[in-house]
């Protein structure tokens, strides 16, 4: 009777174990901070798992580089992608598009020059330009007749122009923001309109397919409740420029 007791309760443990184990989805992320940070306290870490609480699931994230964590999620190695731009699906056939946005990049010039610039991609043709390496949306627009540096991380990107080796650079706006605030960087400053805004969405493997419509429904849900504002507050807002 006692053994019989005991398989019982070593039965009911490993499956609640199981359960809590397979309420566990992790996601790859490139974002840096204020986006994303190693304890979740980025704006995308706290939506979406703000999101998936609301659904019984949580967060755990990895970082990796970006063809690799596509190649992952796309294996079902993890479970999908926070941040990445419409249509992958095309090219990453086992991935679904969660249909609702999670934020609009905002890829922004940062100068410390007085330069003329109107939004334009043209308009950087007379200057010497910096951005990081693989980024494939500049790589395909900045002109060729700008002078190009790439380097291999956003803290070498900025030295650039700390060092005066660039006369910009190009990068992801609360991103940019973020690392002027942290360092001090007074003299240099963002310039508007951004270059291009694109929409960001997560991505789920198709064995989670079943959980993109609620995924949807609930970060939807956050925009009109509140909750998405909320999180903007908290970690974004401090950091609009003067």
């Amino acid at each position: 009777m006692r053994f019989s007791v005991f398989v019982l309760v070593l039965l009911l443990s490993s499956g609640a174990s199981s359960v809590f184990a397979a309420n566990v989805l992790v996601i790859n992320t490139t974002g840096k901070p204020p986006l994303n940070t190693p304890e979740l306290s980025g704006f995308m870490d706290l939506v979406t798992s703000e999101a998936l609480r609301r659904m019984g699931y949580r967060l755990q994230t990895v970082q990796l580089p970006a063809e690799r964590g596509l190649a992952n999620s796309n294996a079902g190695i993890d479970d999908g992608e926070m941040s990445r731009i419409s249509g992958l699906e095309k090219l990453y056939p086992n991935l679904i598009q969660v249909p609702e946005k999670i934020m609009d990049w905002e890829f922004n010039v940062f100068t410390d020059k007085n330069i003329h610039f109107d939004g334009k991609w043209s308009d950087l043709s007379p200057y010497a330009v910096s951005y990081i390496n693989g980024w494939k949306i500049l790589e395909k627009n900045v002109p060729d007749k700008a002078q190009v540096s790439k380097v291999k991380n956003t803290q070498q990107l900025f030295a650039m122009l700390e060092k005066g080796r660039t006369d910009l650079v190009i990068y992801e706006r609360w991103g940019g923001l973020n690392l002027i605030q942290k360092n001090r960087l007074d003299n240099i400053q963002l310039l508007s309109p951004p270059l291009t805004v694109k929409d960001m969405y997560i991505y789920l493997h198709h064995k989670h397919k079943q959980l993109v419509p609620l995924l949807a429904r609930e970060l939807n849900q956050m925009k009109q409740d509140g909750t998405y504002q909320k999180i903007f507050d908290k970690t974004l807002a401090p950091l609009v420029q003067r």
